[in-house]
């Protein structure tokens, strides 16, 4: 019995599968400026083992966008910024998640180190100034890596 071929899956947006006359076609750019988008550094396609440039489907939107600021008036420099800043934001909105996330599961630790503490279990053997009160926040602060 001949083995199953899997189905057909459709490369991720990273795959770098596009040729430059394929991408410049569907960026709406010519191959030239995509040569020199990537000559000034707004943009890194893959290489072949031969040298021939290969483009994603990421690529692609970049070069779109990069058209779409430079048709609007803004220079290279300029755009080399706008790319800048916005996957700044993107790292920091990816930062902001994680740290979310990890003081929510701070917070549920706290309250399952607390919670026998109020059904009248056993607690913390140690000498307490003062009982914390349900309300009080708790701060976690850690180091840069």
């Amino acid at each position: 019995m001949p083995s199953r071929r899997p189905p057909f899956e459709p490369p991720g947006p990273d795959a770098r599968v596009f040729v430059i006359s394929v991408a410049a076609e569907l960026s709406g750019l010519h191959p030239q400026t995509l040569r020199t988008y990537e000559r000034v550094g707004l943009i890194t396609p893959g290489r072949t083992g031969g040298g021939g440039r290969r483009y994603s489907p990421r690529d692609i939107e970049l070069l779109r966008e990069i058209a779409e600021l430079t048709s609007a008036g803004i220079g290279i420099e300029g755009v080399r910024r706008i790319l800048d800043l916005e996957n700044r934001v993107d790292a920091l909105a990816a930062r902001n998640d994680e740290l979310v996330a990890e003081l929510e599961a701070t917070r549920e630790a706290l309250r399952q180190a607390l919670a026998p503490r109020r059904t009248g279990g056993p607690g913390n053997k140690l000498p307490v100034l003062r009982q914390p009160e349900p309300g009080q926040s708790v701060v976690v602060w850690r180091r840069n890596r």
